[in-house]
C-alpha cells in the first residue's frame, strides 16, 4: 500500500518542477489539484508546527512570533529501510541532500525570504521539502500559514483575507484532506480551523480534528467532550497531541524523547488513559497515512480520467504548436516550402471565396470603378464655353468649313485622358486588397506562427511580387485608355445626324452657314463627344476589370512566391535556420507542453501498474 503515496509524491514533485503546484490558473486541468494530499490548517500559535515536527520526529521548522509560515510548505515523507541515514531534499535544490535539520530550518527561512523578502508578507508559491527516514510513514502534508484575525505592523491591511483565501485554495479542493488543528486550552467554538473546515467540508468527510496543548489546560478540566465527539462531531475521530513545552524547545529536547513523554502522558493520564491507544503524534501519522492510501485508491479512476483528458489536450496543443524542426538543410528547406504552400493555400482560398476577403476585389469593379467614372467632370469639360474654346484652338487661323474634325479629336482625346485616374485607382485598390489578404493569410496560417522571421520574409516577398503586378497592371490599364484615344470608332460618327437644319421658308445651306459658330452648333458637338465618351466608358468599365484581374489577381494566384522560391533554393543552412528561428515564447511553450505530456504519460503508466497490482 505504501507505493501509492510514494507514487503521488513523485508525481507532485514532477508537477512542481513544471510550475504546476495547485491553486493556480494553469492552461490545463491541474494534475496537482487532482492528487490527494493533507493540508494542515490552524490559527497562529495553535501548535501546527509542533504537530508536524512530532509526526516527522525532527525539529526542522522555523520558529518565532507572528506569522512564521509565510509560504505553503509541501512536506513529503518517505519511509526508508531501517538503518538508513535520514536526509532532506528541497524541490528548488534537487541535487543537494541535507542531513543537518538545523540547516533545513535555515533554508526554509531563506527560501521564504527569496520570494517574500524580509517582510511579513505571504506568497502562494510553495516550498517543496522531501524527508527520507525510517522513522516516518509515507505521507504528504501541506503546512499553510496560520489563520489570523488582525494585521500587525509591517503587514498588509488585507493580510487576514489573503491568508484565508490562500488556505481556501487548498482545503476547498475535493481531493484535499483537512487536518484542523485547534488548541485544547481554547473554546472549540472559536476555533478558526474548525470554522473554515465546516464551511468547505460541511459533512466532515475530509476533516480530521487535532487537539493540541492538552497538558496546558486548567487544572480540573479536560477535553473529553471534544475528543469523544460530544462538543463537535466529525466523521473521523479526534486525535489529541501533547507538544513539547517551550522549555523543552529551548533545551533542544530530542523529538524521539518528546514522543516517549507524549506516550507516557496519555498512558498515565486519569482523563485520557482509556483513549491512549488512539492519541499522540505517532498514531496521528499512521491514521493519516492509512486514510490517505484509501483516499488515493478510491480516486484512481477519476485521476486516470483527468490524466487521459490532459494528455489529449496536450497532444492537441503540441500538434497546434508544431513539432521541433530538423537541423539538416534539406529538411529545413522542405519545411520552409511546406509552410509557404500552407500560406499560399489560404491566400487562394481568400481569393476564390473559401475564406472572406476576395469579394472586396469584386467590390472595386462593381462599386468603386463605376462611381469613379460617374464622378468624372465631363459636364464641365463639355460645356458650350469649353467646347467653343477647344474647337477654336484646334481650327487655328483657318476656321473649319463643314465639321470641326480636329476639334472633335482634341475634345475626345482630352475627355479620354480623364479615364486614366479611375483606371489607375482600380489597380491601386485591388493592390491594397491583395496586400491585406496576404497579411490576413499569414496571420491565419497556424503553422507560420512559430516562425516570426519566416512570416516577415514571406510578407516582404509577397508584397514585392504584388508591387510588380501593380506596375504591370498600371501599364496595361493606361494602355487600354491610350488605345481608345489612338483610334476613334469611325462608324459612331458616320451614324450621327447631319448638322444642317432647314428653317421655315429658307434653304438648308443658309441655315448651316448661320448656325456653324452659334451656341447650338457647339452644344451639338459637346453632345456628340459626350455620347462617344459614354460609349468608351461602358467599354472600359468591362475591359479594365479584365486587365486588372489578368495582371494582378491571376498572377498573384499563380506566381506570388515564384521569385521567393528561386531565391530560397540558393540559401545555405545558416540562412535557412535563421528563417526558422522560432518565437522564444512559443519554443518555451512547446517545451513545457512536451515535459508536461511526458509527466502525464508516465504518471498514467505508473498509476495503471500500481492499480493492477492492487
Amino acid at each position: 500500500m505504501e507505493s501509492l503515496i510514494g507514487l503521488v509524491n513523485r508525481i507532485q514533485r514532477a508537477c512542481t518542477a513544471l510550475g504546476d503546484y495547485g491553486g493556480g490558473d494553469n492552461a490545463f486541468s491541474s494534475l496537482w489539484d487532482a492528487l490527494p494530499s493533507v493540508a494542515v490548517v490552524g490559527g497562529q500559535s495553535s501548535g501546527k508546527s509542533s504537530v508536524l515536527e512530532s509526526i516527522v520526529g525532527r525539529d526542522f521548522l522555523p520558529r518565532g512570533s507572528g506569522i512564521v509560515t509565510r509560504r505553503p510548505l509541501v512536506l513529503q515523507l518517505h519511509k526508508t529501510d531501517d538503518g538508513q541515514q535520514e536526509y532532506a531534499e528541497f524541490g528548488h535544490m534537487p541535487r543537494r541532500r541535507f542531513t543537518d535539520f538545523g540547516t533545513v530550518r535555515k533554508e526554509i527561512a531563506d527560501e521564504t525570504d527569496r520570494i517574500t523578502g524580509k517582510t511579513k508578507q505571504i506568497s502562494p508559491v510553495p516550498i517543496h521539502l522531501s524527508i527520507y527516514s525510517p522513522k516516518v510513514v509515507n505521507l504528504t502534508l501541506i503546512d499553510l500559514p496560520g489563520l489570523t484575525k488582525v494585521a500587525v505592523e509591517g503587514q498588509s491591511e488585507t493580510i487576514v483575507e489573503d491568508i484565508e483565501n490562500m488556505v481556501r485554495t487548498y482545503v476547498g479542493k475535493p481531493n484535499c484532506i483537512i487536518l484542523a488543528v485547534s488548541p485544547a486550552n481554547q473554546d472549540i467554538a472559536t476555533s478558526d480551523a474548525i470554522k473554515l473546515a465546516r464551511e468547505v467540508d460541511p459533512t466532515g468527510e475530509r476533516t480530521f480534528g487535532v487537539l493540541t496543548k492538552l497538558d496546558l489546560m486548567d487544572k480540573g478540566t479536560n477535553a473529553l467532550d471534544v475528543l469523544e465527539g460530544r462538543a463537535y462531531r466529525l466523521q473521523h475521530p479526534w486525535v489529541g497531541i501533547v507538544n513539547r513545552s517551550q522549555a523543552d524547545i529551548n533545551k533542544n529536547v530530542d523529538m524521539i524523547y518528546a514522543r516517549r513523554k507524549e506516550r507516557e502522558y496519555f498512558d498515565t493520564s486519569p482523563d485520557y488513559g482509556h483513549l491512549a491507544s488512539k492519541m499522540g503524534s505517532e498514531y496521528l501519522a499512521k491514521l493519516l497515512s492509512k486514510h490517505l492510501e484509501q483516499f488515493i485508491k478510491a480516486r484512481i479512476p477519476s485521476i486516470t480520467s483527468l490524466i487521459n483528458k490532459s494528455i489529449d489536450e496536450l497532444e492537441s496543443e503540441l500538434d497546434h504548436l508544431g513539432r521541433p524542426i530538423a537541423v539538416d538543410a534539406g529538411a529545413q528547406l522542405y519545411t520552409i516550402l511546406e509552410l509557404c504552400r500552407a500560406f499560399d493555400k489560404i491566400f487562394k482560398e481568400h481569393l476564390d471565396g473559401g475564406r472572406p476577403g476576395g469579394d472586396r476585389i469584386y467590390g472595386v469593379f462593381d462599386n468603386q470603378l463605376p462611381a469613379a467614372l460617374r464622378k468624372l467632370p465631363f459636364d464641365r469639360y463639355l460645356s458650350v464655353q469649353n467646347v467653343r474654346k477647344v474647337v477654336s484652338e484646334a481650327d487655328g487661323y483657318q476656321p473649319h468649313l463643314i465639321a470641326p474634325e480636329q476639334g472633335y479629336r482634341r475634345l475626345i482625346e482630352g475627355a479620354l485622358n480623364y479615364f486614366r485616374g479611375p483606371a489607375e485607382a482600380s489597380v491601386d485598390a485591388v493592390h491594397f486588397v491583395l496586400k491585406e489578404l496576404v497579411r490576413k493569410s499569414i496571420g491565419e496560417c497556424q503553422e507560420l506562427k512559430r516562425f516570426p522571421s519566416l512570416q516577415s520574409t514571406i510578407a516582404a516577398a509577397s508584397n514585392e511580387a504584388l508591387e510588380k503586378f501593380r506596375d504591370e497592371g498600371r501599364k496595361t490599364v493606361v494602355r487600354l485608355v491610350d488605345m481608345e484615344s489612338s483610334y476613334l470608332t469611325v462608324d459612331f460618327f458616320r451614324k450621327l445626324p447631319q448638322e444642317m437644319e432647314t428653317p421655315k421658308g429658307g434653304k438648308p445651306e443658309a441655315a448651316a452657314a448661320v448656325d456653324r459658330y452659334g451656341e447650338g452648333h457647339f452644344r451639338r458637338i459637346g453632345s456628340n463627344v459626350s455620347s462617344y465618351v459614354n460609349m468608351v466608358s461602358d467599354t472600359l468599365r468591362n475591359t479594365l476589370p479584365k486587365a486588372v484581374v489578368y495582371c494582378q489577381v491571376k498572377e498573384a494566384k499563380q506566381s506570388l512566391l515564384n521569385y521567393f522560391y528561386t531565391q530560397i533554393g540558393k540559401k545555405e543552412g545558416k540562412a535557412l535556420s535563421e528563417l526558422l528561428d522560432e518565437d522564444p515564447a512559443l519554443m518555451e511553450r512547446r517545451m513545457q507542453c512536451a515535459k508536461r505530456l511526458e509527466l502525464y504519460k508516465k504518471a498514467r503508466d505508473e498509476i495503471d501498474s500500481v492499480a493492477w497490482v492492487r
